[in-house]
């Protein structure tokens, strides 16, 4: 579960300022200053997420956005690419999977290996 909690501008910028650009979120922010592991649900947490090999040869980098432009309903969805090889949602959750990503985002069954492609169009798929 996720709650909302309102900041001022000041510690918005402070929380920016503290976190590593094209990686952290606000929450994963946080959750490091306050000495908190990475949520356990659907989690890459101590594994290694499926990507790790495509980070190993180069074809995808830590902290590179992956994106899910849906059409249909007007909304564009960013993850990025965490460091053992999970993806990391906006909310700062890491998945093990494309797929398991792309499933929480929409609240139903996905497969992240056909809607998320790279911000110049290639399909992570193609990837593979």
């Amino acid at each position: 579960m996720t709650r909302t909690i309102r900041v001022d501008d000041e510690v918005f910028a402070k929380l920016q300022g503290l976190a590593e650009p094209l990686v952290d979120t606000p929450n994963s922010t946080l959750r490091r200053l306050l000495g908190l592991d990475e949520p356990a649900s659907g989690a890459a947490g101590g594994g290694r997420g499926v990507l790790s090999p495509m980070l190993a040869d180069g074809r995808l980098s830590v902290g590179q956005r992956l994106v899910w432009r849906r059409r249909n309903l007007g909304q564009v969805h960013q993850v990025t690419v965490t460091a053992d090889g999970g993806l990391r949602l906006e909310d700062g959750v890491v998945h093990a999977t494309p797929s398991a990503a792309a499933t929480a985002l929409a609240g139903n069954p996905q497969n992240g290996w056909k809607v998320f492609t790279t911000e110049s169009g290639t399909p992570l798929g193609d990837l593979r």
